[in-house]
Parts: structure tokens; C-alpha cells; sequence
């Protein structure tokens, strides 16, 4: 009989892609109406909670960073957007994962346009690791638990924060 109580510990299946590789992921950070476009993530937290992070993925040889944008908003979000600046850089690593991650300002193409769950194509249907997208403001994730939320974005008090650039190298 299986026990119906939630796993104490991240997924690691869903996370073997990424395993024992460094990985260098390109992030983008859109604001719109004092919110932040986040995108949800399963398997890397215990007890099936979710981690938000800003749409975003690995940079693959043969693109530029801004291209490597384009296409990774274009495949989680359905948005077109023009990338601006670079921000921030982040250093993470853990016993079996490791990545660099730049995040850049995006502007989306069309103000209109609404964003919309896409897809990993790294990721069988059943295995994606997207879980949902939400505009979420710096009061929401404040009431998040602080592991639940990007490090970049745990200690932001208002969305102009996330324009004061930040080095974060693991210690």
C-alpha cells in the first residue's frame, strides 16, 4: 500500500535531466502593474510545494543569451518579448545540481498579449516541471515560505528592487 502522506523531499527524478552538469540558465524578469510574471516549478521542494522563479532556461550552444531568452519565454509564457538589460547573476549549486544564472529585464513585443503555461520540451508531457505562471507582487511573495521563491527575489520589498543588480555567489 502507498503512503497517501506527501514526500518529505524534492522529486529527483524529475530533476535528472539536470544532474551532475553544470548548466548555464538565461532568466528574464517582466513587470507588469508593480507584479513579477514567475512561473511554478514541481519537484524541487519537499512535500510537493511549489518554487517560483522567473521564466527562464538553459542556454544551448549555437544561440545568443538574448535568442536563448526569446525562445525560453516564447516556450513557457507564449510571449514574444525584446531583452534589455542584464541584472543579475546568480551562482547555485547543491550536491547533484549545479547552474550560473543571468537574468536580464524583458519587455514584452505586445502590451496586450496575456501569457499562457507552455511547455519544457526537455520534458515528456508527464514530466514537465512547469506547474503554472502568475503575475505575483513583492507583498505575495513575502508570505511565501522564503525556500518557495527565487533567491534573487526573496528579499524584495517593491518590483523597482529587482532593477538594483545583484551578484549572489553560493557561499
Amino acid at each position: 500500500m502507498s503512503d497517501p502522506t506527501p514526500s518529505l523531499l524534492p522529486e529527483p527524478d524529475l530533476l535528472q535531466a539536470y544532474t551532475g552538469q553544470v548548466r548555464v540558465r538565461i532568466c528574464g524578469l517582466l513587470v507588469r502593474n508593480g507584479a513579477l510574471l514567475l512561473a511554478s516549478h514541481r519537484g524541487m521542494l519537499p512535500q510537493g510545494q511549489p518554487f517560483w522563479s522567473p521564466p527562464g532556461g538553459g542556454w544551448q550552444f549555437g544561440e545568443s543569451l538574448q535568442q536563448c531568452l526569446q525562445r525560453e519565454f516564447a516556450e513557457e509564457t507564449g510571449l514574444a518579448v525584446t531583452v534589455g538589460r542584464f541584472l543579475h547573476l546568480h551562482e547555485f549549486k547543491s550536491p547533484s545540481l549545479q547552474a550560473l544564472e543571468l537574468f536580464f529585464e524583458v519587455l514584452p513585443q505586445d502590451e496586450s498579449a496575456e501569457p499562457q503555461l507552455g511547455s519544457d520540451p526537455e520534458h515528456r508531457a508527464e514530466e514537465q516541471l512547469l506547474t503554472g505562471l502568475q503575475f505575483i507582487t513583492p507583498r505575495q511573495l513575502g508570505q511565501l515560505l522564503p525556500t518557495q521563491v527565487h533567491p534573487v527575489l526573496r528579499d524584495i520589498i517593491s518590483t523597482d528592487d529587482v532593477f538594483i543588480p545583484q551578484i549572489r555567489f553560493q557561499r
